[in-house]
């Protein structure tokens, strides 16, 4: 595939929506859904992305972490979502691009199981519930590529069960994973819970304070040759673009790691077109063998103001897009500034701070156009680099 490293070209594809108001409504209107008789709902999902990255600098000066401009789909989703409400929702989702699997589980509510609402039960393959910016939907990312800590710290998805219940002004979730995920890595079990209080919980005016955590127990294996991996644990972060593999801060491959401690603190204000969110991550590696435990610790904070007057939507304990108000679309502009600090047990991973400023125009629900520039500060050991990265996406999801 062509790849393009200029940024100018993705907004070019802004030129479609330079179309008269009245043709542009019709956007909006995509066929993607069919609702049969008894109330049960077939719909197609899908989530486009295309990724140009310009980088200014050179990480530490190595070839091994030489950033260099690129330009390709980010993201290439493509799933579908059968459901009938109160009763169950299936998803089933593909990323072309990344070639792995995303959700794919059957959530069930119980007021359909046994006539009273006792919660909902999810089985399947899904997210870890540990770091509120990763658990919200790839579509909705209000800054293009998460915090570093939540990257380090974030454990991704797994196979398992998990039972949650919302009520107006709280929300509590516990889950058990088991074995592998569904691209056969991975292996161990995991059991996590989240729970989010919501003392106000308006339209547009939200408070949230979340508290999350998870035990993991890795599990070693043998490969194809017999070889045996003992488990292990490892916390790294790229320089904000998932376009490039290098990461200037890395534990490398903790081995002896008998469980991982997961948790975090999350709190989001929201009140009318301004938002703030930030949250507390911390991971422990408890090691055997007479090794050192190994402590990743990091934090962020994430301001928005919505300059067309919108908010931001609030829906499942999370943010999602902003919904336009306005034939031409909604403007949102942000700032983040984040840091990770992975030195610890004798162990030089490295620390990485770094500002984020991003501005996003939705134009209708379906098309979405971001700009980040981040400055990026890292050390590891003796080594330092501060590379500056400007990066662009035109989105289109379903």
């Amino acid at each position: 595939m062509p790849r393009c490293p200029r940024p100018a070209l993705v907004f070019a594809l802004a030129g479609l929506c330079a179309a008269p108001a009245a043709a542009r409504a019709g956007l909006d209107d995509w066929p993607t859904r069919i609702l049969f008789a008894d109330g049960t709902e077939l719909a197609a999902t899908g989530n486009f992305a295309y990724d140009s990255v310009d980088f200014r600098g050179d990480g530490y000066g190595t070839a091994a972490t030489d950033l260099s401009a690129d330009g390709h789909f980010r993201r290439r989703e493509f799933g579908v979502n059968l459901k009938k409400k109160d009763v169950y929702d299936f998803t089933a989702v593909m990323d072309f691009e990344s070639k792995l699997w995303l959700d794919v589980a059957l959530r069930m509510e119980t007021r359909a199981l046994f006539g009273s609402d006792y919660g909902r039960v999810r089985i399947g393959y899904f997210k870890t519930p540990v770091s509120m910016e990763s658990v919200a939907a790839s579509r909705s990312t209000a800054l293009m590529e998460a915090s570093a800590a939540s990257q380090a710290i974030y454990q991704g998805r797994r196979t398992g069960v998990e039972w949650s219940l919302e009520r107006p002004r709280y929300a509590l979730s516990t889950a058990y994973f088991f074995g592998h995920d569904l691209q056969g890595d991975n292996p161990g079990t995991t059991a996590a819970a989240r729970a989010v209080w919501t003392p106000v919980k308006d339209k547009d005016r939200v408070i949230h304070l979340g508290l999350t955590g998870s035990v993991e127990n890795p599990h070693g294996f043998r490969d194809g040759r017999g070889t045996w991996f003992g488990p292990s644990a490892r916390f790294r972060a790229r320089p904000m673009s998932g376009l490039t593999a290098v990461r200037l801060v890395d534990s490398g491959a903790l081995s002896d790691t008998d469980r991982i401690v997961r948790n975090g603190l999350e709190a989001l204000w929201l009140e009318g077109p301004w938002s703030v969110q930030a949250e507390y991550l911390r991971a422990t590696a408890e090691r055997e063998a007479g090794r050192p435990d190994f402590t990743a610790a990091g934090y962020y904070v994430t301001g928005s103001w919505v300059l067309t007057g919108e908010s931001r939507s609030y829906n499942g304990n999370n943010l999602g897009n902003v919904k336009p108000a306005h034939d031409y679309g909604a403007v949102e502009v942000l700032a983040r500034y984040g840091s990770l600090d992975l030195d610890d047990g004798g162990i030089e991973g490295g620390r990485q701070r770094d500002w984020t400023l991003g501005a996003n125009w939705y134009v209708g629900t379906h098309l979405k156009f971001q700009a980040n520039y981040v400055h990026v500060n890292a050390d590891k050991g003796l080594l330092s680099a501060d590379p500056d990265v400007v990066e662009v996406r035109a989105q289109v999801q379903f």
